[in-house]
């Protein structure tokens, strides 16, 4: 601490012979901030980046400059400053008018920025690429945008979640608009819950993460909401086959602010009540967001999202689930080197199901309180730092049992609710050795105090589970007895430091090596044997008999453009380690069950891989290729429970190990009215376990198992395309149109979401089954604007 605060020492004075220009960049039809922007002092490498909120900071020697402001898609704007004194200069970059019909695939700021600055493992996607990529049934998906990038791929046909670099899906940080997002799922993975007209900007950080993000091992999903429209009232929507959506957005309190209200609902209820189905499955979310500028130096921004999808089965099974956040921000500037946003977050997910048969229903949730305070100095162009605390509590309801029916045979129970404190504090800086030559450093502590609040079984010699090795399998031990803690005491206590590293160097114009070290920790664990979020998982905390997830990884990368900028290549190797990671003992009962450390062993996982992606980033013709070389494996031991763990203790497949994982996206504009779009996509088939034996047990055909995961499903391929068709219109007509075609899975291959396996009472035979989710799909979407 004391360096550091020499080292400011040192800085604070050289930066009184700089001056500074700082300001915040807009869009000029919109007033919406610019996130990602590049600011410089043409002819020199003095230059900063927008940060989330759309500001920016330079400091500089006394002279006359150029000063210069870029952002992809937009126009560059430019002007001359005598730079004498510290000085606010806010702009407003105006788009290009063929930007709409083009589909844009690279990072927001131009490509010289990002050769030199010291940040890998990271994508970016403009929004509006998002909204050309073709999807299942024509609804504009971010999720599935990222699962065509390499380093990303997707839990099974359909599905919105997704693994980064061979992790779990817990392990995927999400956030809209600060606030945790803890299923990204609409109608059990059809849709994900952002709406593509409410997004700004999205922002995944697969390694190389930032010291201010912290919780999660594999990667960060940075999204943020819209402002809202500061200039004119706008309307935005489209109307689908299985949704629609609408979205406002306007000026308010004497265009001092602004708000965004958008809106998302399925009718897919209605179809199958239309086709005679006695069947039940609908989704609805809705964003809302508006901010409102005290004075130049403090601005207010109150966001949130609601999103709710219900299910029933012919009565006899029903299913509710759904996300509720908020989050009210105050950014305040210090100064023109100094930016701060202090942040109150309410973040909930909750699900319920019903089973007539049994009348019962069983409601659990998660519930988190979020406080932090980031802070960002601009010292001078060599040197920026980063702040802050945050602290967040948790409280874990796994599931209250309530019967529904006098003849009920189910008793009501509350399982045990947990409670959880997690608090950090971070200090990173970005440092520009040389004028080729940058690195980004920081440090993350972090705490968890796992509270109390519940009772805790205790188990003979702490053992849970046991080994039997007359039977060979492992035992649900009998806790003796119980410990009730107050909600004041704390039942363990964790601590980590977690350091962050990248190296930027580049060689020349258009080429540079970069490298980066990034550990993490996380506390809070997802309790599922499948291999995609479903309604009913659960999430626990860390305590006494499960640790904390520890993961360190290590990256290599260069980077290169070609024929001036016109492509562009990025090669990246990773190796990833997580200690404490979780895996269930076979037959495992996940749900409803109070003691779910008899279930669990810990062990260890390991991913590594190569990541190569070449895009065109000009011209008619547009898009990339991504290709992902990659090896993901577990190895789980018996430990306190003795025995042999899971194959023997022998390194196995997670369930999210692709070996090959291709993706080709392109985006063709013909002409004003027409343009395509397609993806190609290619992926070795999900591990999984098959029977390779069977026994007669007192004449019943028993099935024997092959090691865990040690067969994979069949290769998973298809071919996407999209065709968008755009009406004459005259300049000044404010309604615009767009009719977007689509087919998903063009030749109709039917790829397996699982084979299960059985015997043909008939015949005797044993026989394999094939389930495919989706075939040809064909859509159609009219997108408007107001």
């Amino acid at each position: 601490m004391i360096g550091l605060c020499f080292l400011m020492g040192l800085l604070s004075a050289n930066a009184q012979n700089n001056f500074t220009v700082s300001g915040t960049l807009r869009d000029q039809i919109n007033g919406e901030t610019l996130f990602g922007a590049s600011i410089y002092l043409k002819g020199t490498t003095i230059g900063a980046v927008t940060n989330e909120y759309g500001f920016y900071s330079i400091s500089a020697p006394a002279g006359n400059y150029t000063l210069v402001f870029s952002y992809m898609g937009y126009k560059e704007n430019s002007m001359e400053i005598n730079l004498n004194s510290d000085q606010k200069i806010d702009m407003e970059l105006e788009e290009f008018s063929t930007q709409l019909e083009e589909v844009e695939v690279v990072a927001e700021e131009p490509e010289r920025a990002i050769l030199r600055k010291p940040e890998m493992s990271i994508s970016k996607l403009n929004i509006k690429t998002v909204k050309q990529m073709p999807v299942v049934l024509g609804e504009v998906d971010i999720i599935k945008s990222l699962q065509v990038l390499p380093g990303v791929n997707k839990n099974g046909e359909g599905s919105s979640g997704f693994h980064v670099r061979g992790g779990a899906v817990d392990q995927n940080l999400v956030l809209l608009d600060e606030a945790i997002i803890y299923n990204t799922s609409h109608l059990l993975g059809f849709f994900s819950v952002f709406n593509a007209d409410a997004v700004k900007d999205l922002k995944l950080y697969k390694g190389g993460i930032p010291a201010k993000f912290g919780g999660r091992v594999s990667s960060v999903l940075d999204v943020r909401q819209k402002d809202g429209n500061s200039k004119d009232f706008a309307l935005t929507g489209g109307i689908g086959i299985i949704s629609s959506r609408l979205a406002a957005e306007g000026p308010m309190f004497s265009d001092k602010g602004s708000f965004l209200v958008a809106g998302r609902g399925s009718y897919a209820h209605l179809l199958l009540k239309m086709a005679g189905e006695d069947n039940l499955a609908s989704f609805y979310d809705l964003n809302l967001k508006t901010n409102y500028s005290l004075n130049k130096n403090n601005r207010l921004f109150l966001s949130g999202y609601f999103g709710r999808d219900i299910f029933d089965i012919g009565g006899s099974f029903s299913s509710s689930y759904g996300n509720a956040s908020g989050n009210l921000r105050w950014n305040h500037i210090f100064n023109d080197r100094l930016f701060s946003n202090l942040s109150l977050i309410y973040s909930n997910y909750d699900y319920e199901l019903g089973i007539e048969d049994f009348e019962f229903d069983w409601i659990s949730s998660i519930q988190n309180y979020h406080a932090k305070y980031d802070l960002k100095y601009y010292f001078n162009d060599a040197f920026k730092l980063d702040f802050g605390v945050s602290t967040i509590k948790y409280v874990f309801d796994p599931g209250q049992i309530k019967p529904t029916g006098p003849n009920s045979a189910i008793n009501e129970l509350q399982l045990d609710k947990k409670r959880a404190l997690e608090s950090a504090l971070y200090v990173s800086a970005e440092h520009k050795l040389t004028d080729r030559l940058s690195m980004q450093y920081g440090l993350r502590f972090s705490h968890f105090n796992r509270m109390g609040g519940q009772p805790l079984s205790e188990y003979l010699d702490d053992r849970p589970l046991v080994y039997n090795e007359s039977l060979r399998l492992y035992e649900r031990t009998d806790p003796i007895g119980e410990t009730d803690f107050k909600k004041s005491e704390s039942i363990e206590t964790f601590s980590n430091f977690e350091p962050r590293l990248s190296l930027a160097y580049q060689l020349n114009d258009d080429s540079s090596v970069k490298m980066g070290y990034t550990r993490a920790a996380q506390y809070i664990h997802l309790l599922s044997n499948t291999s995609s979020v479903t309604p009913i998982d659960v999430w626990t905390p860390s305590g006494k008999y499960i640790k904390p997830q520890l993961s360190d990884q290590y990256a290599l990368g260069y980077f290169r453009n070609f024929r001036d900028k016109v492509f562009s290549m990025e090669v990246e190797a990773f190796y990833k380690t997580v200690d404490n990671r979780i895996d269930y003992i076979d037959g495992s009962d996940l749900i409803g069950n109070n003691t779910i450390e008899r279930e669990i062993l810990n062990g260890e996982s390991r991913a590594y891989g190569v990541e190569l992606l070449l895009r065109k980033n000009e011209g008619a013709l547009t898009g990339w290729v991504a290709y992902t070389l990659s090896k993901a494996e577990q190895r789980t031991f018996g430990g306190n429970a003795g025995g042999p763990g899971i194959n023997n203790g022998n390194w196995y497949r997670t369930p999210f190990d692709r070996t090959h994982d291709v993706s080709i996206t392109g985006a063709y504009r013909l002409n004003d009215k027409w343009s395509f779009g397609a993806n190609a996509i290619f992926q070795t088939g999900r591990p999984v376990t098959y029977p390779n034996g069977q026994y007669q047990y007192e004449g019943i055909s028993v099935a024997s198992y092959s090691d865990r995961n040690a067969d994979r499903l069949p290769t998973y391929h298809r071919l996407d395309v999209s065709a968008t068709y755009r009406p004459n219109k005259r300049p000044d007509k404010k309604w615009k149109g767009e009719w977007v075609f689509g087919i998903y899975n063009v030749y109709n291959r039917k790829n397996a979401a699982s084979i299960s396996f059985g015997q043909n009472f008939e015949t005797g035979a044993n026989e394999a089954t094939r389930t495919a989710i989706f075939g040809m799909v064909p859509s159609v979407t009219y997108n408007f604007k107001f």
